[in-house]
């Protein structure tokens, strides 16, 4: 935090990251004032929107991203996003949410590879950025965390349209702190033929075994965190027959479990290396994940998702270390690109996995396959990675 650039940077991730939170409680409210009792199926669109926007066009996007100056690139996204939010309280129709939203998520595919590109390049000690990724991890967590609260306390104030116009003043905020700043601009010759540009990223996932290892337990993050987001609500409310406020308290235990390891980790990896972090990582939810189905009250749960949550930080945090040493400095931008989109593809094979197959075969059967699956890419992982 001694580095003026990387705090300013932190602090507008931080801003944006809780504007974020605030818009998915609005977007589900507006979908709800939309179309009534088939608001779900409006979020379901909207939410497959997003990953669309996440893989397809994330590697698009930072292809060409070396063509423009870094800062104004991500004050441009920043803009164009907060003009949309302050378009969406005076949409009147279901498809022009769908528009708008695959205008936002595509700005953010390209703001957030971007951004996690430019902070090796400002903290170019490896001790400095291995620290600034924990901060990164615990912010996504603790915004996670605290972005419904936001939300709810702020409704109690204004309607929830309003919740849009506030957090696109997030977004003008975060664009106002990073417009100041002086930022590294990129080397590389601008005639780079766009097409190898594009897979440069997959081409290095696909040849560096660190990056194959990563890909695997990509997934392996995905199967458990898609257990906890997608099935919290159902174990909570209908299992153990608990309230609303019961299924917040399990999301936050995993939260917290994510925070504090995430927090520890700068030290760990002095003392072991990323491969056996990581991999112990997704051991961990490999055996969280086939305890899912044995859970016999609602306090195992929360300190069986404080272990997920743990797990997922050892798995995730020290990616960033793995990306920023596959590539000189040009290369981070799609390397980080890659990572985003690639990741989320996990997502979207394990999304509909835990929800749609856990509510026609049960949450513990389906939560034991993905155990299993996640135990599969953490043998994966530690096979194409070698020591």
């Amino acid at each position: 935090m001694a580095n003026p650039v990387y705090r300013r940077l932190f602090a507008a991730q931080v801003i944006a990251l809780v504007g974020t939170g605030v818009t998915t409680v609005a977007l589900g409210l507006l979908a709800y004032d939309l179309a009534g009792p088939n608001a779900g199926a409006v979020l379901g669109v909207a939410l497959a929107l997003k990953m669309v926007a996440y893989v397809g066009l994330s590697p698009v996007i930072a292809a060409h991203a070396h063509r423009v100056d870094r800062r104004s690139l991500l004050v441009g996204l920043d803009l164009a996003r907060a003009g949309v939010l302050f378009l969406l309280p005076v949409v009147t129709q279901v498809w022009q949410v769908f528009v708008l939203i695959l205008v936002v998520n595509a700005c953010a595919a390209g703001f957030t590879p971007a951004f996690q590109a430019t902070i090796p390049e400002v903290l170019p000690d490896e001790g400095d950025y291995t620290r600034a990724l924990s901060f990164s991890r615990v912010a996504y967590d603790v915004g996670e965390i605290l972005a419904p609260a936001i939300a709810a306390a702020m409704l109690l104030l204004v309607d929830f349209d309003a919740l849009f116009a506030l957090n696109g003043v997030t977004f003008l905020l975060s664009a106002l702190l990073i417009a100041g700043l002086a930022l590294p601009k990129a080397t590389r010759d601008v005639s780079d033929r766009s097409w190898r540009r594009i897979t440069l990223g997959a081409r290095r996932f696909w040849t560096l075994p660190r990056l194959r290892g990563l890909l695997a337990l990509n997934f392996a993050a995905a199967a458990a965190s898609a257990t906890v987001i997608v099935n919290t609500v159902t174990l909570v409310r209908e299992d153990f027959e608990r309230s609303s406020t019961a299924v917040a308290v399990a999301l936050a235990a995993a939260g917290i479990g994510s925070v504090i390891t995430a927090a520890a980790v700068p030290r760990l990896l002095h003392r072991v290396s990323d491969r056996a972090a990581m991999l112990t990582g997704g051991l961990v939810l490999a055996a969280g994940l086939s305890l899912v189905g044995l859970v016999p009250t609602y306090g195992a749960l929360l300190l069986l998702w404080v272990v997920l949550g743990a797990g997922l930080a050892l798995v995730q945090t020290p990616a960033g270390r793995l990306i920023q040493r596959s590539g000189d400095r040009d290369d981070l931008p799609p390397l980080f690109a890659a990572q985003f989109a690639l990741s989320h593809a996990c997502w979207l094979v394990t999304y509909p996995v835990a929800g749609a197959l856990g509510a026609v075969v049960g949450i513990g059967p389906v939560a034991l396959g993905l155990g299993l699956s996640c135990a599969v890419s953490v043998a994966l992982a530690s096979r194409l990675w070698t020591r």
